[in-house]
């Protein structure tokens, strides 16, 4: 009975990643890689197939943070740490060699009835690997379409085939710590896909086989999409899924990259996982850097089309006897001494002679006049941006002078009228004052008057009544 629940559990945690899959693969975009730029792999977990091509020394960093629930037992409830990728390729274009490692902070957790941590420091990855391009799909250039619109637009169906390469490492799990360490030194070989939709839309899929012959063994896939939303940005989706034999564990992100320059890149992402019962999230920042010592390969040709090469060098001084001749490639030991050679000549045609055959004079390399020529442009239009800068650095202290100017008039001129407002409300305040002061000084007037008048009538009041009597 344990068993049939258990199977039935699985099949429907499988269905609904059969269907977040098949979703994904319908409503994720992606972003198209360019070959005059950085091709990182960052900020997904995902690689393509292709190399970083020769001479080209690439850095891919992210510090990343992770944080989940304490599980029964052991566990790994909390990572911070920087995780370095160095890729290059010499030989050939469609191999590349990369080392993988993370130096990281781990907490180690232990939960039963009681819960208790601890926490490690040193390497958790250490991973020497390489890749190899094996093929890579054509597509019909739909821009020589000119007799029909709809099949100038409509999609081209051989995108589904995908570039594919192969990639086989080794884990080297005595570098790491305790907790991460899986049985030593165990190789790891996967298959990469590549499946360009659109310009602006990439598919990456991964398979990998890790851990082989140790107790830790897994199965993974990981599906990448990525979408160029212009020349700079680009935003990503991502699913990675891991099957071991004690658990499994699953992660979706998004991210985005910004693209500063053709040699550097900048990327951010987040991701929500799952571990058994639980759930997580993983934050992450990093950089892509390269050091490009790419040089391509090309033949210099004649007006003709047909291949220059430079002749051998003949040099007519030299004269070597029988055994100079004989073993003179292997060890020199019976080079006789240089000699002139007389020839029977005139002495104007001795003059013709050189030491060496003459060379037919070739014409100037066209790539190189071209690339003299995009220096020489770059070099102007660096000029004239600069010299514009510096305009328009001027103009705009200029205006910030004239703007700050004008502020200090506005204000002066404010403050002036403040004042004149202020005087013209004291002289207006002290003419009612004067006015009111008047009319006071008027009321006591005829308040006196009036005191008076009433002073003589009672005086001639007291004389009427004085006489009377």
């Amino acid at each position: 009975m344990y068993v049939c629940v258990t199977s039935i559990k699985w099949i429907y945690l499988m269905n609904k990643k059969i269907l977040f899959f098949i979703l994904l693969l319908i409503t994720s975009t992606v972003k198209s890689q360019y070959t005059n730029v950085i091709n990182s792999n960052r900020p997904g977990f995902s690689e393509n197939p292709y190399s970083v091509g020769t001479g080209v020394y690439q850095f891919e960093s992210s510090l990343f943070f992770r944080k989940a629930e304490a599980t029964p037992l052991f566990s790994n409830p909390q990572s911070l740490g920087l995780d370095l990728l160095f890729r290059t390729s010499f030989l050939y274009d469609r191999l590349e060699l990369n080392l993988n490692t993370t130096f990281q902070n781990d907490k180690i957790a232990f939960k039963n009835i009681f819960e208790s941590s601890h926490t490690q420091t040193g390497l958790g990855k250490f991973t020497l690997g390489a890749k190899y391009l094996v093929y890579t799909p054509t597509y019909n250039d739909k821009g020589k379409e000119i007799r029909s619109w709809r099949a100038r637009h409509s999609f081209d169906w051989k995108r589904w085939i995908p570039h594919v390469g192969v990639y086989a490492g080794v884990n080297f799990g005595s570098f790491l710590t305790d907790y991460n360490e899986r049985g030593g030194i165990s190789p790891k070989i996967g298959v990469l896909l590549l499946n360009e939709l659109s310009n602006e839309l990439n598919v990456v899929t991964n398979f990998y086989y890790d851990y082989i012959g140790t107790d830790f063994s897994q199965f993974s896939y990981i599906l990448t999409a990525t979408y160029n939303v212009n020349d700079y940005w680009s935003v990503f989706t991502e699913i990675q899924s891991q099957f071991e034999k004690y658990e499994d564990r699953t992660n979706l992100g998004l991210g985005l990259a910004y693209l500063y320059n053709e040699n550097l890149q900048f990327n951010t992402s987040l991701r929500a996982m799952f571990e058994r019962d639980n759930a997580g999230v993983y934050a992450g920042i990093g950089v892509s850097y390269r050091i490009n010592r790419h040089v391509d390969e090309f033949s210099e040709i004649d007006e003709f089309g047909n291949i220059i090469e430079e002749p051998e060098t003949v040099k007519y001084k030299e004269n070597k006897g029988f055994f100079g001749r004989l073993f003179g490639k292997i060890t020199g030991l019976f080079k006789k001494k240089d000699k002139k050679v007389e020839l029977d000549m005139s002495k104007e045609e001795k003059e013709l002679i050189n030491e060496e055959k003459p060379r037919r004079t070739r014409q100037k390399s066209l790539v190189e006049e071209i690339i003299k020529e995009d220096a020489k442009q770059k070099k102007k239009t660096t000029k004239e941006e600069k010299k514009a800068a510096k305009k328009a650095k001027k103009e705009a202290e200029k205006a910030q002078r004239k703007l700050e100017k004008d502020k200090v008039k506005e204000a002066k001129k404010k403050e002036k009228e403040r004042l004149k407002l202020e005087k013209e409300q004291e002289k207006e305040r002290l003419k009612i004052e004067k006015e009111k002061q008047k009319e006071r000084e008027k009321l006591e007037k005829e308040i006196k008057k009036l005191e008076e008048e009433i002073k003589k009538e009672e005086e001639e009041k007291e004389k009427q009544k004085d006489g009377g009597n």
